[in-house]
């Protein structure tokens, strides 16, 4: 997240992978909901903010949310991968470029719930409300 704020160009402009992410207002929320809703007692749910981002969506979400341009090269993601398995950090390339969703229609289905906040308002809390953590 620093490298976004500083502006240093990425090469990620082009990873067309799948992200779901969880604001804490959420993930608060979705506790709330489950403490108080009589359908959610011996349940398990999966929290997000039912909108799933690619790498490069998250990137620029972040660049707007801390009011910076987003310098995203666009580089094929198997180019990336195999980029990093000639260094040994095919794993890491993995975790960056592939996707990991989660499924919240059960939340939404059972107990009515609906993230309060949007994506954009979660980065927003995140990076711009807590600046010293990036």
């Amino acid at each position: 997240m620093r490298v976004v704020k500083k502006g240093f160009p990425l090469p990620l402009g082009a990873v067309h992978n799948k992200r779901s992410l969880v604001a804490l207002d959420n993930l608060v929320d979705l506790i709330i909901t489950c403490i108080d809703h009589p359908a959610a007692a011996n349940q398990v749910f999966l929290a997000g903010d039912g909108e799933d981002l690619s790498t490069t969506e998250f990137l620029r979400g972040v660049a707007k949310a801390v009011g910076v341009l987003s310098r995203l090269i666009p580089v094929p993601a198997a180019v990336l991968m195999f980029g990093a398995s000639l260094l040994g950090k095919k794993e890491m390339a993995q975790r960056l470029l592939g996707s990991l969703q989660v499924d919240i229609s059960k939340a939404r289905d059972l107990l009515g719930w609906t993230p309060p906040l949007s994506v954009e308002e979660g980065l927003r809390r995140c990076f711009v409300e807590n600046p010293e953590r990036y």
